[in-house]
């Protein structure tokens, strides 16, 4: 009988156990990003980390890997599908890689202005999400990173003087490696954690970035000259594994989800502004810019759209290609002609 009672009571110890809450675990979560520690993208990142600490007493924790310690951004996507990452803040060239409809928000020369960005990603956005929880990932925020810029070491203002010179294209994205190769481009892919190194050896005399991201990480020491093109927008997200956003007890997930939207909402206004005060740091320093009349500009946007077509299937999935095009035209037909655009 007495064998029977301590049975008993180590059945209902266990019992007792499975019954407790969800939030009586512990969910630790592992992020990885390239953000340099201190710049504005980690910033917002530990107000999440607070953010959440507090949702949840302390039982959802955050560790954040910045600065690309854990390799570039294709490579923390893979440490994320083998379980060695949880999470990632990364750029719209990262996300191309897991879903390749964000790249329809990346289009180069489509957009003049993040009002009609924002415009476009808004609508957008929800079907995104869908694919890339598809693709086994829960979007926490949209980001940006500015609008990308060509820094060479040697001034060129034409397509064709840029075909003659190294341009870096992101590594692990043999889709763009492809397409600049088609269209005549002398591309190196390399991990954006090696561009000092390699404009420092000569591997290459372009790299394309938001300058906001060139000052923090002083490219234009060296790639000196800046075309004043706004190329395209560099969009951005955090995103964790579902599998790892589903172990969070559900009372929890939606005040973390609206914690982390509000804190990428707070980071867009910020990464706006010091995207525009970047340009006359570096201009302080030594940066050139190289200007683009309108003439110029023409000619870039007459070979750039020329090009459409077959960025339309191959870059970006035609659907979204043309969904993000229709929305862009609505967004102009509904605006003003003397429509205000937003500086670098």
């Amino acid at each position: 009988m007495r064998g029977r009672s301590i049975l008993r009571v180590l059945l209902g110890l266990i019992l007792l156990a499975a019954a407790q809450p969800a939030s009586s675990q512990v969910v630790k979560i592992k992020m990885g990003t390239l953000a340099p520690e201190g710049s504005p993208w980690h910033d917002v990142l530990l107000q999440i980390r607070e953010d959440w600490r507090v949702i949840s007493g302390g039982k959802v924790t955050l560790r954040i890997y910045p600065g690309g310690v854990l390799g570039d951004e294709k490579d923390m996507i893979r440490r994320v599908r083998i379980r060695q990452l949880h999470a990632v803040a990364i750029t719209g060239s990262g996300l191309a890689t897991i879903e390749p409809a964000i790249s329809a928000l990346q289009v180069p020369l489509m957009f003049d202005s993040y009002e009609e960005l924002d415009y476009v990603r808004e609508r957008l956005a929800p079907k995104l999400e869908d694919l890339l929880e598809a693709k086994g990932f829960k979007v926490l925020n949209w980001g940006d990173a500015g609008w990308v810029h060509f820094f060479s070491k040697q001034p060129f203002s034409t397509l064709d003087e840029l075909r003659g010179l190294k341009l870096l294209t992101a590594a692990g994205d043999p889709r763009t490696e492809a397409l600049y190769k088609d269209f005549g481009f002398n591309v190196v892919p390399l991990a954006y954690t090696d561009v000092l190194t390699s404009l420092q050896t000569g591997m290459i005399d372009v790299v394309q970035g938001p300058p906001l991201y060139a000052l923090i990480e002083q490219w234009f020491g060296l790639a000196s000259h800046m075309v004043e093109l706004r190329w395209a927008p560099l969009v951005g997200a955090t995103l964790v594994r579902r599998e790892t956003w589903d172990r969070i007890p559900p009372e929890w997930q939606g005040p973390m989800l609206d914690a982390a939207r509000s804190a990428g909402d707070r980071l867009r206004e910020d990464i706006r502004r010091l995207g525009e005060e970047s340009v006359p740091e570096m201009q302080k320093r030594g940066l050139a810019i190289v200007p683009i009349d309108e003439k110029r500009l023409a000619e870039w946007r007459a070979e750039t759209l020329a090009a459409y077509p077959k960025l339309r299937g191959t870059y970006a999935p035609a659907e979204m290609f043309d969904e993000a095009l229709r929305l862009r035209d609505e967004y102009r037909a509904a605006r003003p002609p003397q429509q205000k655009v937003t500086p670098p």
